[in-house]
């Protein structure tokens, strides 16, 4: 085929797409929309870059086409218009979203103008190993970061995404229905519907926690279809590369589990082997077991997330094993 007939063709499915995202805006913000109109535009937006830029382009566009016509002429509004010939508001939406069209085209064009506007909003956090912090937004929601964690954040009036590189986080959304808060870890998609959530992304593997509210969770990846599910409080949902479960978790356990904004970790006959390894999250001097019969010993107790002394004289004294300081780690034998 030629370039010039390849070029029609990704022409002809830009505008398709183009106007694929004209009908998706047209019924957000003039029709009547719900939760599952919510979740099908989302899956549409997920489908492809493609379909995103085009959506979010148009959305921008509109809402500049729109302020615009809220500057015009005041004496034009004193103009009585006779009954027969107001038309209805939606006659004129494919007129508004033509200028939303040429508006975000020209921005593009205006030497990157859009891309530089968005990636101007792009921040990234980050806490070293032991830190903890909190992230407030001028919405009203918050994310709260736990031990080693990145994060980065695109917050506008027309998008709020966060992608979760790595870590834990803890989030408190300000729901928008017009604007959902999502986010992103690797293949998996998390969309508030009023919520306090929390989410753990660790190699090969992503667990969300649901305090309050609702969540939508959507995985994908190339070697298997798209799964959704609806989570609602106390649900716990962890995906790996292969698998995905959700279990039931009670109130009590959850606030356990969220004890590290205290800067506190709470074992109740957790294997040592897996009460080692939380607590190696947050020091750097770690702990070894070299035992595979004693990684199987239970410990109960609370404890700060950065005294491994503390912990390592728990485990000598309570469980009567060896600890030995070698300085950049402690091993824990018989």
């Amino acid at each position: 085929m030629s370039e010039a007939g390849e070029g029609r063709i990704a022409e002809n499915g830009a505008a398709e797409i183009e106007a694929q995202a004209a009908a998706w805006l047209q019924r957000r913000r003039y029709w009547n929309w719900s939760d599952d109109d919510q979740v099908a535009l989302e899956a549409w937006l997920d489908q492809s870059l493609a379909h995103s830029v085009a959506y979010w382009r148009l959305d921008a566009g509109l809402g500049r086409a729109e302020r615009l016509a809220a500057l015009r002429n005041p004496e034009q509004e004193a103009v009585e218009i006779p009954a027969s010939e107001k038309k209805p508001l939606r006659r004129f939406i494919p007129v508004l979203l033509r200028i939303a069209a040429t508006l975000a085209i020209a921005a593009v064009l205006g030497v990157g103008a859009a891309s530089f506007v968005l990636r101007s909003h792009d921040r990234v956090y980050s806490t070293p190993v032991g830190g903890h912090e909190t992230v407030s937004f001028a919405d009203g929601s918050k994310i709260e970061l736990n031990t080693d964690t990145v994060v980065h954040t695109r917050m506008t009036s027309e998008q709020r995404v966060v992608w979760l590189d790595r870590g834990e986080a803890y989030f408190q959304v300000k729901h928008d229905p017009v604007h959902p808060f999502i986010v992103i870890a690797g293949e998996r998609r998390v969309t508030d519907l009023g919520t306090a959530f929390v989410m753990r992304r660790d190699s090969g593997r992503l667990k969300v926690a649901v305090m309050q509210g609702r969540v939508w969770f959507d995985a994908s990846n190339k070697k298997k279809p798209q799964q959704s599910a609806l989570l609602m409080p106390g649900d716990v949902v962890t995906a790996t590369a292969d698998s995905i479960s959700v279990t039931k978790d009670s109130a009590r356990a959850l606030a356990n589990g969220l004890t590290w904004r205290q800067g506190v970790l709470v074992f109740k006959y957790t294997r040592l082997a897996d009460a080692t390894a939380e607590f190696n999250r947050y020091n750097r001097q770690k702990l070894v077991v070299t035992d595979p019969a004693i990684a199987q010993m239970t410990i109960y107790g609370a404890f700060p997330t950065n005294n491994v002394e503390l912990f390592s004289r728990v485990v000598r004294d309570v469980l009567g094993l060896n600890v030995r300081d070698n300085g950049n780690q402690i091993v824990i034998s018989r």
